[in-house]
Parts: C-alpha cells; sequence; structure tokens
C-alpha cells in the first residue's frame, strides 16, 4: 500500500532553515512526479514546489523561489524539501503529494496520495 510519511518540520527562527524529507513506500517512487503542498491555518492549500519524476524540471511559487530547493534520491524513495531564509508567513503544515503521472501538474485531482503533513512555524 501506498504510504509517504513527512518528516523534518518543527520550530525555526526568521531567517533559519529547515529541511523536509517525505519517506515513501507502496510504488514505483522513480515513475511519478512530486509535490510539496502547505495549508496555514485557516487557509486554503498552496502549492509549494513540485518535480519531475527524474528531477529534470522543478516548479516553485513565486513566494519561495530562491529560498526554497525541492530535490528527490529515486535510490531512497524520498522527496526533500530544503527551505532557508524562512519567513513567519511560511508558517503551515506541508503535505508532500504522489503525481498521478510523471510530470508536475499543480491541481489537486493531478494527485491521488498524500502524507499526513508536518508542522513548520516560524517564529522568533
Amino acid at each position: 500500500q501506498v504510504q509517504l510519511e513527512e518528516s523534518g518540520g518543527g520550530l525555526a527562527q526568521p531567517g533559519g532553515a529547515l529541511r523536509l524529507s517525505c519517506a515513501t513506500s507502496g510504488f514505483t517512487f522513480g515513475h511519478y512526479a512530486m509535490s510539496w503542498a502547505r495549508q496555514a491555518r485557516g487557509k486554503g492549500l498552496e502549492w509549494v514546489a513540485g518535480i519531475q519524476y527524474d528531477g529534470s524540471d522543478k516548479y516553485y511559487q513565486d513566494s519561495v523561489k530562491g529560498r526554497f530547493t525541492i530535490s528527490r534520491d529515486n535510490a531512497k524513495n524520498t522527496l526533500y524539501l530544503q527551505m532557508s531564509s524562512l519567513k513567519p508567513e511560511d508558517t503551515a503544515v506541508y503535505y508532500c503529494a504522489k503525481a498521478l503521472d510523471s510530470t508536475v501538474i499543480l491541481t489537486r485531482s493531478a494527485y491521488d496520495y498524500w502524507g499526513q503533513g508536518t508542522q513548520v512555524t516560524v517564529s522568533s
């Protein structure tokens, strides 16, 4: 059965860094695009970054460009999100999601499995 498990969230100071991981199992990880999305309290789901099945194409939301880096290790079946220069507005629950296909499409209907989420809080 497909499983996605995020880790690495926590409390960071403004300007700080965190690295999120999403360990996966139950499917051929290297065949599918993956994405990170986040949801702040009281707000809707927001796409953060996406990566093609082989890592050759990446997408970033404008607000995180230059600060966040999405990557994947297909040998370890793991997705990563390196976050730096964190801001209080980055505070949210971060989810990893498995796409239905190999390319990045940022609509909810294009994803069939989601992790349980990991809380990221940016505060001094």
